[in-house]
């Protein structure tokens, strides 16, 4: 330092007071003189001989003021006057530079740093002045321990992009740093300390990173609208890596580079290419041309250019960066009509209007290709809606899985205790009103998969006006009496595919949303008809499908909104309502149900002007499904093993309490790879009941795939809050899959679980028995329903070797629509069908045919002999050929249909109640 340097030094008072003291004893004459005295006394390392100067070190900013007043006599560092020249002349330097830099000095590696470096240290800012190394970064110590043992040794190193996580006010942030460490030495040669200057990159990295990022959505938004982009210097030359040109072409780096691009083009347009491309450069203007290119197989096709040059704050190109877009099928279409255009011109002689006709073609290209680019927007925004119901629906699904197992906890608990209180009215009064909370939890659980589209729809044909006629009363209960209902429906109403239950809450939902609108007074207009929306529909809307549809308007007369309410009216827990008068979900679950049934819902409203709700439900050509009722008698267990896996513990041991109280012999297992190992222990058991959502690598299905590949007599029964897509798909089961939905109650477990038994049972004594069994000769029209294909199958060629007529049908729907086509003369069903009851579907028979004999063929006989009429056969799953025969002969005398004469084994002397195998 210079004494013209000191001079720009700001003098602290302590300084100040030093001067006037020696030029007063006559020691110095002025304050140059003291300064260079004390310059001359640091070079020559006599600082006994002189006094560390006052105000040292000078400048230095904010950190250069902490080390003059520091107690450094408290640190290994000693006071500063016993600092060593070279020291102090690193630290001079350091709080003065500009640059963020960092000493630590000495065996304990004590920091002094400057005012940049402070910036990097944060909050330990400013106590990590003064401070050791471990002490100020204990996080990144290994790394420091390292290079500072390597700089004490005096080697130089240098880290670049360094990544370090660093604890910056409690929470870990990971920087990027250039470092660069140099060892300091002592006179005698010595290493005192290791000097770090910093350089921090992490703004630079994260920007390169997000500009990374960016670049890799731009290219996928290329590959999306079938375009290929380059770049050309500032000067129109291609230059560096052109992937895109390369795959468009199949030209090499080499053959592409300058203006070996235009090779690729054809010989005819090549000259004229270059020429208005140079043009274009030169004006610094957008490039629009149009020429024929050989494509990477040597096909010629014809591509639109457009490119536009990236322009510096100065105005000038830093570079050009175009699309090519494949017009060649536009140009075919473009070259057809101009010769159709021709040869009108030249049958009727105008030609003048022809070649207007084209002119004005041409003249809307650019508003074509525009128009092209807003429908690519359009499908990017539809893409993204679709990427966040992914989204959505997976959270939901999640939150539907733990939440219905917290229900199903509760529930089987409440179900237990239930039996337990029986006969105190109190305690069944509490544990009814428990079970009603768990319903509504069910219910909230059931809206969050609505919306999400993660239900398991199971679809019906709908006469829509029928269905919501029958909802009338429910609507008016719902609603109240202060609201009048008016339902208009259109003639000739098609039949919709959706599942019914689901429909009918979405009205209720609709319909209860406008009484609130309404507060309860006004009127609410439920409108059906045909609607067809058509392809600029579909355009101008996001998910439809142009179409056929079953429109069900809801229109209320009540205090309507605006449009920023409108935007919002469909996003989950939305609510306009006060708190606690809704959830917010009503609306989510409607729009979640229709789009997954492939409809289409459009809202219309105004302030004060109401709102009208419009349900675009798909058509059907089939005929109307018939409508059953689920069996509701009592229920029974038994004395099987049951094997069950469950990764929850409260529900796992609620559910082996409940089916030990059955009668069930139960083993469990907390996750799939257990339940395998138990399965692989050789204990025998009858069914397996699993979770299907678990932890772990191995899954339930291949859980169940396993066991069946060591135990092919097992019966599987899933169970789960939420079924992701492992065993549905395309919103419905996987088929010969059974699944029991949490939360479910003790009586649906029960049925369940012996309708899976029973079929089981049958599909292994069909196994087990032998195919040329002699039966009996009967003659008769069967109508055969099982939901299992086996069992099914089996029957099916007992009966038809008897010489039956045979009609099979897997569902209560299919068995309706061969009552209707085909005259049958037995009913032989399960009593345990998909979404409906063997006993609703002879009911429907006798009212249908009349006279008709009823065989129930299940393993719940008991039940089936109960809600039997008098006539009516019961048999007990498994059965064999020979019983089978027996019962449809029993049901045909009870109903007195003459079997064949030539029956090879004869009639039991007794009406059967009930056949059971011996």
């Amino acid at each position: 330092m210079t004494i013209r340097q000191t001079r720009s030094i700001a003098l602290t008072p302590e300084w100040d007071g030093f001067i006037a003291d020696q030029i007063a004893k006559g020691v110095y004459a002025d304050a140059d003189a003291i300064l260079l005295a004390g310059l001359q006394a640091l070079r020559d390392g006599a600082q006994a001989a002189h006094p560390v100067l006052p105000g040292w070190p000078f400048g230095g900013g904010e950190c250069g003021a902490i080390v003059r007043r520091f107690d450094w006599a408290s640190t290994a560092l000693g006071a500063i006057a016993t600092w060593s020249v070279e020291l102090r002349a690193t630290v001079g330097n350091i709080v003065n530079s500009p640059v963020a830099k960092v000493l630590m000095w000495g065996p304990d590696h004590v920091m002094i740093y400057n005012d940049a470096y402070a910036q990097i240290a944060g909050a330990n800012h400013p106590a990590a002045l003064g401070g050791t190394v471990r002490g100020v970064w204990p996080e990144i110590w290994d790394f420091n321990q390292r290079v500072l043992e390597a700089g004490l040794k005096g080697e130089n190193l240098s880290y670049l992009e360094q990544p370090l996580v660093l604890n910056r006010g409690g929470v870990s942030q990971t920087v990027i740093f250039d470092l660069f460490y140099t060892p300091v030495f002592n006179g005698d040669g010595t290493v005192g300390g290791v000097m770090c200057t910093c350089i921090d990159n992490s703004v630079r990295a994260k920007f390169e990173a997000d500009l990374s990022l960016s670049n890799s959505r731009f290219r996928m938004a290329m590959e999306a609208v079938h375009g290929v982009l380059w770049s050309n210097s500032a000067d129109g030359r291609m230059v560096g890596e052109q992937p895109g040109w390369a795959a468009l072409t199949g030209q090499s780096y080499d053959e592409y580079q300058d203006f070996g691009w235009a090779n690729a083009v054809h010989p005819d347009d090549q000259a004229d290419s270059v020429h208005s491309w140079n043009e274009a450069v030169a004006a610094k203007r957008m490039y629009v041309h149009e020429h024929r290119l050989r494509r990477h197989d040597g096909m010629w096709r014809v591509c639109a250019i457009r490119a536009l040059p990236i322009l510096s704050d100065a105005g000038e190109i830093m570079e050009w960066v175009g699309v090519h877009t494949d017009i060649t099928h536009q140009r075919a279409a473009e070259a057809a009509l101009r010769e159709q255009a021709d040869m009108l011109a030249r049958q009727v002689r105008h030609r003048e209007r022809a070649e207007d006709q084209l002119r004005q073609l041409n003249e809307t290209l650019e508003a074509r290709v525009i128009a092209e680019i807003d429908e690519r927007r359009r499908t990017e925004a539809k893409l993204a809606q679709a990427q966040k119901m992914e989204t959505i629906g997976k959270l939901t699904g999640g939150v539907a899985h733990d939440f219905n197992n917290l229900l199903q906890i509760i529930s089987g608990n409440l179900q237990l205790l239930a039996k337990d209180a029986a006969g105190n009215p109190r305690v069944e009064k509490r544990v009814n009103n428990a079970m009603a909370g768990v319903s509504r939890g069910a219910k909230l659980a059931s809206q969050l998969l609505a919306f999400g589209r993660r239900q398991a729809l199971e679809p019906r044909v709908v006469n829509a006006t029928r269905f919501v006629r029958g909802m009338d009363d429910m609507l008016r209960r719902a609603i109240g009496e202060g609201v009048e209902i008016e339902t208009v429906v259109g003639g000739g109403l098609w039949n919709t595919f959706i599942d019914p239950a689901q429909f009918e809450n979405a009205l209720l939902n609709l319909a209860i949303n406008a009484r609130d609108a309404m507060d309860g007074q006004g009127r609410l207009t439920i409108e059906l008809g045909n609607a067809h929306l058509d392809a600029d529909y579909a355009r101008a809307h996001d998910e439809v499908t142009p179409g056929q549809y079953v429109m069900l308007a809801v229109s209320d007369t009540g205090s309507g909104m605006d449009a920023d309410i409108l935007a919002k009216v469909f996003e989950p827990f939305f609510s306009t309502k006060g708190e606690g008068k809704g959830s917010g979900l009503g609306l989510s679950m409607v729009y979640g149900f229709v789009k997954q049934s492939g409809g289409h819902v459009k809202i219309y409203s105004e302030v004060g002007e109401g709102t009208t709700v419009r349900l675009y439900l798909p058509r059907s050509i089939e005929s109307e499904d018939a409508e059953v009722q689920m069996d509701s008698g009592p229920i029974s267990g038994g004395t099987e093993t049951v094997l069950v896996v469950e990764d929850d513990e409260e529900v796992r041991a609620t559910v082996v309490e409940v089916l030990t109280d059955l009668g069930y012999n139960v083993l469990k297992a907390p996750d799939a790879a257990a339940g395998l190992i138990v399965i692989e222990s050789g204990m025998p058991i009858d069914i397996l009941f699993t979770d299907v959502v678990m932890p772990g690598p191995l899954k339930s299905p291949e859980l169940a795939r396993k066991a069946r590949e060591r135990l092919p007599n097992l019966a599987v029964l899933f169970t789960s809050g939420y079924t992701e897509n492992s065993i549905v798909h395309g919103g419905k089961l996987d088929a010969g899959v059974e699944l029991l939905s949490k939360p479910y109650t003790r009586e649906a477990l029960a049925r369940r679980l012996r309708h899976v038994l029973d079929n089981q049972r049958q599909r292994n004594a069909i196994a087990q028995q032998p195919g040329d069994t002699p039966v009996a000769r009967i003659g008769a029209t069967v109508l055969l329903v099982d939901d299992d294909a086996l069992i099914r199958q089996h029957a099916a060629e007992i009966l038809k070797n008897a010489g039956c007529l045979v009609i099979e049908a897997g569902s209560t729907e299919d068995a309706m629509m061969a009552l209707q086509t085909a005259p049958v003369d037995v009913l032989v069903t399960d009593l345990h069908l998909p979404g409906a009851s063997g006993v609703a579907l002879a009911e429907a028979a006798r009212a249908q045919r009349g006279t008709i004999a009823i065989l129930f063929a299940t393993g719940d006989g008991q039940l089936a002999a109960r809600d039997a009429l008098p006539g009516d056969m019961v048999l007990n799953k498994p059965y064999d050929a020979v019983q089978l025969i027996q019962a449809v002969q029993a049901a045909m005398r009870a109903y007195d249909l003459r079997p064949d004469p030539e029956a090879l084994i004869p009639p039991a002397p007794q009406p059967m109640r009930e056949v059971e195998k011996d």
